[in-house]
Parts: structure tokens; sequence; C-alpha cells
């Protein structure tokens, strides 16, 4: 049962008969958008700890509660003083044949200090129901609140799968050697099924599948300015396309539709994207918005490459560009090449990265590490 609690009343799922332990203490819950186990502190008297660190609110003595933190197998949970608890997370019915590491923060608004609202939403699915050989990972960044991009969260997979499991549409998938018709039609099934007139959000999917060879493929849609990179064998590799209204090729589509932007125009309607889900209020109003995605061709790893995928949302592409995340990266592996390397790890090195460049905006970061098809070895976050 979820959400499980830590105390000393016996009303509490993991019962302590230690007076330093508070009645309710602290509580264990799995967070569905970012795919971790987290431990809050519930405003307790005497602490709570995560390997000899507090979690407790900034605000002491407040009884506040605190601020998620991220569990991890091998943590020790310490309740009070002494009361100890060794966390052990093992995945069960989900065979990931790559390694995949999350990490997210919603930075802090530099002039006030205060936390910015999370409006980024991750996740990823691997397989895909009806389709084991697929798996998919994406983020979408919401602006004007959280549920355009929550919705999309759920509702985008779904499609996926969905088309996938249609008829012959993996044989097609496979013999063709693309994905593309397939990511066109979810994204335009989701738009057509999110509701949001005042809200929108980002997209950027990262759809991947394996042939009968075991060799993996790889291709991306993206709406908005969240990006996907990819570094194959060294080499490195766009898979999106940037839709703020500064950029080229934006300029260039809306001039075909016979409203150009003026010299040093960057908004339309306030917003600086031109391509997102949702907004449905601003799309009826002005015709230069679209929700038709940027599909990238389609990238083979075979067994024998060393490669990776990286997607984060514009809060880590303010303050990084594309070549200098994808050394990060490799500067991070090369140093531990001893050690092994969780996938959790590489994201959060990089997200810190962004939080150490003073990023303004909700930062997400997702890493898909493909020598973990070469290694045999499976990790998840």
């Amino acid at each position: 049962m979820l959400p499980m609690t830590l105390g000393r009343v016996p009303q509490s799922d993991l019962v302590f008969k230690d007076s330093e332990v508070s009645g309710k203490h602290a509580q264990i819950n799995w967070n569905a958008n970012a795919l971790k186990w987290e431990l809050v502190d519930m405003g307790s008297l005497n602490g709570t700890f995560l390997n000899s660190q507090s979690v407790n609110h900034p605000d002491v003595g407040s009884r506040r509660w605190s601020e998620p933190a991220k569990l991890e197998d091998g943590d020790i949970i310490t309740l009070g003083s002494s009361s100890k608890v060794s966390v052990q997370i093992s995945l069960q019915n989900q065979q990931v044949p790559v390694g995949v590491g999350m990490a997210s923060d919603a930075m802090i608004a530099r002039r006030t200090g205060k936390k910015l609202p999370m409006e980024d939403v991750s996740c990823y699915k691997y397989p895909l129901t009806g389709a084991k050989q697929f798996g998919l990972f994406c983020i979408f960044d919401g602006h004007g609140g959280d549920g355009a991009a929550k919705a999309v969260s759920r509702i985008f997979p779904e499609n996926v799968a969905n088309i996938l499991s249609q008829g012959e549409t993996i044989e097609r998938v496979l013999t063709c050697g693309s994905a593309s018709d397939v990511l066109k039609c979810a994204f335009s099934l989701t738009e057509a099924a999110v509701n949001h007139q005042y809200e929108g959000c980002t997209a950027t999917a990262l759809l991947i599948w394996f042939d009968q060879n075991k060799d993996c493929f790889a291709q991306c849609a993206n709406l908005g300015d969240s990006a996907c990179i990819m570094n194959v064998d060294g080499n490195p590799v766009a898979m999106t396309e940037d839709h703020r209204v500064v950029s080229t090729t934006e300029r260039a589509r809306i001039a075909e539709l016979g409203h150009p932007l003026k010299v040093g125009e960057s908004r339309i309607c306030g917003l600086n994207l031109c391509r997102m889900l949702g907004d449905k209020f601003l799309k009826e109003q002005d015709p230069r918005f679209s929700s038709e995605p940027y599909v990238s061709p389609v990238v083979h790893i075979t067994k024998s490459c060393s490669a990776f995928a990286l997607i984060a949302s514009d809060g880590l592409w303010d303050v990084i560009s594309t070549k200098r995340a994808a050394q990060l990266v490799l500067e991070y592996k090369e140093r531990h090449k001893d050690q092994i390397v969780s996938a959790d790890s590489v994201a959060e090195h990089v997200l810190s990265e962004a939080r150490n460049l003073r990023t303004k905006d909700n930062t997400s970061v997702i890493f898909v590490d493909f020598d973990a098809m070469r290694t045999g070895s499976r990790t998840a976050s």
C-alpha cells in the first residue's frame, strides 16, 4: 500500500518502538511522473536522515513536511539517531535492455530565491503494451501550468502503443526501418485529445526498437525547445529541431504561411514558441502556431557501437550547448571507466552542471545508455 508511513504509532505501515521516532515520522512514496521512489520527512521532532544527510524542512522546528528526496538501492534511512532502514529496490516484470537515468530540478528563481513551480514531466516505458520490442522516452515541458504536460504524459505513450499494436504496423516499421508515420500519428491523436485552452507543453519523444538481430534503432519527434542529442561512436547526432520563434526554420515556415515575422520579433501572443501541444485558444486566434512535429532520421545502433542519448528540457539548453552536454557525458564516463557507472549518476551529473551555471528554468534530463546492450547490464532509474 502506498504511500508507506514510518512512525511510532500502530497505524504506521512500518512501526518503530523508539522514543525518538515521531508518531508519524516519515513517508515513502512512488513518484509516477519522475519514476522514482522518494522519501519525505513528515515534520518529525528528531529528524530524518538519508545516508547521514538531513532531509528535514529547512525551517527547523516548524513541523512542516520536507521536500521529497530520491531513494536509491542501498540507501540508509535513519529516524532520529538510531532507528535505521536499509533500502532495497528491485525491478519486477520489467527488463530494460538499455541503461536509463532520470534527473530533474525545479530550480530557483534567482531574484526571489524561491523554488520555481515544476512544469516538466518526464516519463519512459519499456516495453510498450502490445509492442514488446519498443520503448519510449519523453519529456514534456508545460507552460501556463503543468496540466497539459501531465495529460500528454498519459495520453501520448498510450497512443504510440495503440498504433503499434494495430495489424501489421510493427512489421512495417521493422521492414521500412522507420517509425515516422507512427510518431506523426501519435502526435496528431494526442493534440486532438488534449483539451487545454490556456495551457500547453513542448514534447520530445525518443522511440527505440529492436530487430530480430537485437540491433537497436532510435527515432525522435519533437515540438518546442526541449531537445534530444545522440552520440554514436563519438559522433554527435542532433535528433530534434528548435521551434522557438527566433529559430531560422520557424521563421521560414511562418513566412511561407504568408505572415512573416518582423525583424527583431521574438514572440507570438507572448510565447517564444511556435509549436506545442495544447494552447487551443491561441491556435484558434493565430494560424502560425502548429502541432506538427519534427521527426528525425533513424539512428542504427549495433551491439558493437558505443552510444547514448540525452533528452532534456530547455532549462539545460539555456546554459549548456549540445556539444558541451555530450562532452560532460563522455568525460564523466571516462573518469569512472574502472567503476560501474549508473545511468542515474550520469543524468545527475549533467543536471548539476545546469544548476552550477544557475539556469533560470525547470530542468529535466533523461540519459539513455546503449552501451548496456553491449555489456549485458541493465540499469533503470
